[in-house]
């Protein structure tokens, strides 16, 4: 993971076109050329960061494949907010013996843990090591390659 890189307390608003047309996975015929462009707009920082004095981002920068199951790759971006309260199934960026990593939190056994999308790296168990949350993912922005 790459250092924090904090949300601007106040983030200038930056209004993108958002086109009222929807898209879907899968063929389902074309829209209609008739619809209109209605003028609509999306401001990432408004849809993305709910508190900006409590946001921060990071870069996943492994090239491991323990979280890819959860839709986190190498490069992509973390959304991270400290102020809310981790609960089993929320993904966190943590300090873990000193070393910054991104896993789900999980109850097995009533026990918690820090969890991969990928069953060959074992749980991590909290209480046995040490363990600073730094936050809840709230977001992860992947780019594809162009």
């Amino acid at each position: 993971m790459s250092p924090l890189i904090p949300a601007e307390a106040a983030p200038p608003p930056l209004a993108l076109p958002f086109p009222e047309t929807l898209i879907r996975a899968g063929l389902s015929g074309f829209p209609s050329p008739a619809q209109d462009y209605e003028g609509r707009t999306l401001d990432l920082n408004e849809r993305l960061i709910k508190r900006p004095s409590a946001t921060f981002f990071m870069q996943v920068v492994d090239d491991g494949d323990s979280m890819l199951a959860y839709g986190i790759y190498p490069g992509d971006i973390l959304v991270v907010d400290r102020s809310i309260d981790p609960r089993p199934g929320h993904i966190l960026a943590a300090l873990v013996d000193g070393e910054v990593i991104v896993k789900r939190y999980e109850l097995l056994g009533n026990r918690p843990y820090l969890c991969s999308g990928n069953t060959r790296y074992a749980p991590i168990p909290l209480g046995d090591t040490e363990c600073q949350v730094w936050g809840v993912v709230r977001s992860v922005i992947h780019e594809f390659p162009v």
